[in-house]
């Protein structure tokens, strides 16, 4: 009889602890690694809990964007009171692989995934009075998006003994494409030395230019769904061929406006010489020409005070003598 006392603690301590323990601790289970899915696809978010399911059993997902923190989720679908209500922007294509979901799995099914999609997905339990613990499990959902058609720009001195940078870079694509320029053609690669690339920035460097870099380059944008291209046209030039060039049409001008000059002079001397010359015939007089013999004399002049005309002096007189003979 010495076992009872013992053994009627025992059972009074279980007793107590059954009767003071207000219910069991909810505890959440999800995948511990990320889950990806190509964009279009449908993808299944899995979700197991251990509780005892009861009339005040509730069950949410929700989604957080990228960046974003828990508090900012937006719901997707929840269970409560027996009932399942889709909510949000993905309530058409979400939904429970197990409905109801008191079986202790409650999985979330989403359709045509898109890239919007990606991000943190939060399977919460409420159990009351089973709330000891948070009751929450996250999943994060990364969305393969193939990567766009990129873009290829240049920049730079393109001439011979300059530098230039070519850039790519696509504006969609998960994960983030790696980049990779090669030149198109039978034109010779570009040395290693003046050719440097960076797969991430998607930028190739040249330096040390000379004609033969001319060229098609294209720019390969790649990642696990797939990959896209552009192309790129690089023109170097050369200075020095473009002062030649200068020059000779310096001179072609000056000589074009030298012989322009030397015809139209030419020309104006032809013109010249054509032109008949004014002639005086025996019988026309000139009112201004002087008799044959006779000297000019000064004009009378006039004299405002008198209103006489003014002879000459003597002295300024000029006397004609006249060589027919005299008839007596």
């Amino acid at each position: 009889m010495a076992w009872l006392p013992g053994c009627f603690l025992c059972r009074f301590l279980l007793g107590w602890v059954g009767l003071s323990a207000p219910g069991l601790a909810v505890e959440v289970k999800v995948p511990s690694e990320p889950l990806s899915a190509p964009v279009g696809k449908t993808v299944e978010l899995t979700c197991s809990y251990s509780t005892s399911v009861g009339d005040n059993f509730a069950l949410e997902w929700s989604f957080v964007q990228p960046g974003k923190p828990v508090s900012t989720s937006q719901p997707i679908l929840y269970f409560t009171n027996g009932q399942l209500y889709p909510t949000g922007s993905k309530a058409k294509r979400a939904s429970l692989l197990q409905n109801p979901p008191t079986g202790g799995v409650a999985t979330l099914k989403l359709t045509d995934v898109r890239p919007s999609d990606a991000g943190t997905y939060l399977c919460h339990v409420n159990n009351p009075p089973d709330f000891y613990t948070n009751g929450l499990g996250l999943i994060n959902l990364t969305v393969l998006v193939p990567p766009s058609r990129p873009s290829c720009s240049q920049s730079g001195q393109t001439s011979v003994g300059g530098s230039a940078a070519l850039k790519c870079s696509s504006s969609t694509g998960a994960p983030k494409p790696v980049y990779n320029w090669i030149r198109l053609g039978a034109s010779p690669t570009p040395s290693p030395g003046s050719m440097v690339q960076d797969e991430v920035s998607g930028q190739l460097i040249l330096t040390n230019l000379s004609l033969a870099s001319s060229g098609t380059y294209r720019c390969v944008a790649t990642n696990q769904m797939g990959s896209a291209s552009c192309e790129l046209t690089l023109s170097v030039t050369d200075p020095s061929k473009g002062r030649v060039a200068g020059t000779v049409i310096g001179v072609l001008l000056g000589v074009l406006f030298l012989s322009v000059a030397v015809f139209c002079l030419i020309r104006f001397q032809k013109e010249r010489r054509k032109r008949p010359k004014e002639t005086f015939g025996g019988s026309d007089l000139r009112e201004d020409a002087v008799a044959p013999g006779v000297s000019e004399q000064p004009l009378e002049s006039e004299d405002s005070s008198n209103g006489l005309l003014e002879r000459p002096s003597s002295a300024s007189t000029v006397t004609t003598k006249s060589k027919l003979p005299m008839v007596v």
